[in-house]
């Protein structure tokens, strides 16, 4: 090992472990006192629960676990986004499980909260998957209802997706374990069974003090909306039980009674792992996002048994394509390549940038692996579309053009990987967020924006610099310098992979280790949704 690789390792796992300790934050919800009254009340915590439901010994991924992050300050913050989602198994069955976290604004629902839930339902809708609710919110928070109430994708769209769903036949059961007020009390009813927890949950479209003061009943909110109340009385609720942990029993023998589903007929062979050591992969990936790197030998350390088949292996070289397998799913893997490559005039070209040749080398992988039923699999280190007169007179709009198409209309499923790199158009051609990946997930390396922070510093800089000369001020270098690092460390902060994951443009940032575990998982998802009609690129200039 080099001296470049001890640096890149050291600094690749200094992020890892920031991300640990992030994570290991974000766990404790609203935080220790929060929990300890929580728990006062009899009831488990949003994460216990969701620990208990899933199997113990079987892997399981978190989705939008950063969600909310530095985001709602002036209200004391939203630890991700007050309500835990993951993708496991129940009995065996794969199954989305979200659960609101009571320990934050006691399960209120912000802006993000809907977000995260609606992306949910999606993964569910998108794959077939079962999805089981947890129910613990005092609905809409209302300081900010304006952001969360009204909208198309704002939280009547929960809603608008329980009954979507049912039309499915896509499995949906609901546990009361806490409050269920207002506009949510319709989710576990439109759920296909709901359970509710005996003296510690309730459901109800009014409290007993909203009661009094409409129409001058009193009444206790037990009487109101509790668990006798809606299993006895207005048959509500499907089943009583008598604590949290009998509730989440009562799901899973119900889950353990689900038929078989229809696959969609993806290719698996015995998992095999990779014969190169994974954990080279922080000595490979550079401090620097400028640096060049081979990305074959990331993804090496990806595959089953370190081998792919790679198509066209000397034309278009700065995007590799190649047929493998993850934990023996067969997939199709688009990823940039970072060093420098020589085209087929001789020519240099810069690693992670995407060219003419490269571009039309994907757009037609990409049809085969659609052809041949075989997901893709796309590793981003992307720094956009070659520019300047060459490329321009050579067509590359049309060839980039062909390739976001070739991504808009693939009907396998996509899965995105940003390790390091994801700008411009750069991001969209190799299946950004917009161009609906099953599964996206970024490394701590990982950067996303328009452009980096150092080149966009450099264009805001000239546009301030020219707005403050017009207005008679000298600018010294000393001023310079002072703008541009100002301005370099607010872009910077936005290219985090953490700011991206708070807002749900990714699904999470893993542990570069955990790749394989979410492509897997993903696939197997995926399996449950049989594909329902053909791949087709409509108007496509040639």
């Amino acid at each position: 090992m080099d001296i470049k690789f001890n640096i890149n390792e050291d600094h690749n796992k200094l992020l890892l472990s920031d991300l640990k300790k992030r994570l290991v934050k974000v766990k404790l919800g609203g935080g220790e006192k929060s929990i300890e009254k929580h728990k006062a009340k009899g009831k488990m915590t949003a994460r216990e629960r969701v620990n208990y439901l899933l199997d113990s010994k079987a892997k399981s991924i978190e989705i939008g676990a950063f969600a909310g992050e530095g985001m709602y300050e002036q209200y004391g913050g939203c630890p991700s986004g007050g309500v835990v989602v993951k993708m496991g198994y129940v009995k065996g069955k794969q199954c989305i499980v979200v659960a609101n976290d009571a320990t934050v604004k006691a399960g209120a629902w912000f802006p993000i909260t809907g977000k995260k839930n609606l992306r949910a339902q999606e993964i569910a809708i998108e794959n077939r998957l079962p999805i089981i609710y947890l129910v613990d919110s005092a609905g809409v928070f209302l300081p900010m209802q304006d952001e969360i109430f009204p909208d198309k994708e704002h939280f009547g769209r929960i809603f608008r997706n329980n009954a979507i769903m049912s039309s499915m036949g896509i499995t949906q059961i609901a546990a009361v374990m806490g409050s269920c007020v207002a506009g949510g009390a319709y989710l576990p009813i439109m759920s296909d069974e709901a359970i509710i927890v005996d003296k510690t949950a309730s459901i109800f479209l009014a409290g007993s003090y909203l009661v009094k003061a409409a129409i001058g009943e009193s009444i206790d909110n037990e009487t109101l909306g509790g668990a006798t109340t809606h299993c006895e009385i207005s048959g509500v609720t499907d089943y009583k039980a008598k604590d949290d942990k009998d509730a989440l029993d009562k799901i899973k023998s119900l889950v353990d009674k689900i038929g078989d589903f229809d696959k969609a007929g993806y290719n698996r062979a015995e998992s095999k792992k990779p014969k190169d050591n994974p954990d080279d992969i922080f000595g490979i990936l550079p401090k620097s996002r400028a640096d060049q790197y081979d990305m074959k030998e990331i993804i090496k350390r990806l595959v089953d048994d370190s081998e792919f088949d790679e198509y066209k292996q000397d034309y278009g070289k700065t995007i590799i394509t190649a047929y493998a397998r993850i934990e023996g799913w067969a997939v199709g893997i688009v990823a940039n390549q970072r060093k420098l490559v020589k085209n087929k005039q001789g020519e240099m070209q810069f690693g992670g940038v995407i060219y003419n040749d490269s571009a039309d080398k994907a757009t037609r992988f990409i049809a085969n692996c659609n052809q041949k039923k075989i997901p893709l699999v796309f590793l981003q280190d992307v720094t956009g579309f070659m520019v300047g007169s060459k490329s321009e007179h050579s067509g590359i709009i049309k060839d980039g053009a062909k390739m976001v198409n070739a991504v808009s209309n693939s009907v396998v499923p996509k899965f995105t990987i940003i390790l390091g790199n994801s700008y411009g158009a750069g991001n969209y051609a190799m299946c950004g967020k917009a161009y609906d990946p099953r599964l996206i997930a970024a490394w701590p390396s990982a950067e996303l924006a328009v452009m980096s922070g150092n080149s966009a510093a450099k264009v805001l800089l000239q546009i301030e610099t020219a707005s403050l000369k017009k207005k008679g001020e000298k600018i010294t270098k000393e001023k310079e310098d002072e703008l541009f690092n100002k301005i370099k460390s607010r872009y910077d902060d936005q290219v985090s992979p953490y700011y991206a994951a708070s807002r749900i443009w990714t699904d999470g940032v893993i542990d570069p280790l955990d790749t394989r575990t979410w492509i897997s998982m993903g696939i197997e998802a995926a399996n449950h949704a049989p594909i329902e009609k053909p791949f087709n690129m409509g108007v496509l200039q040639v």
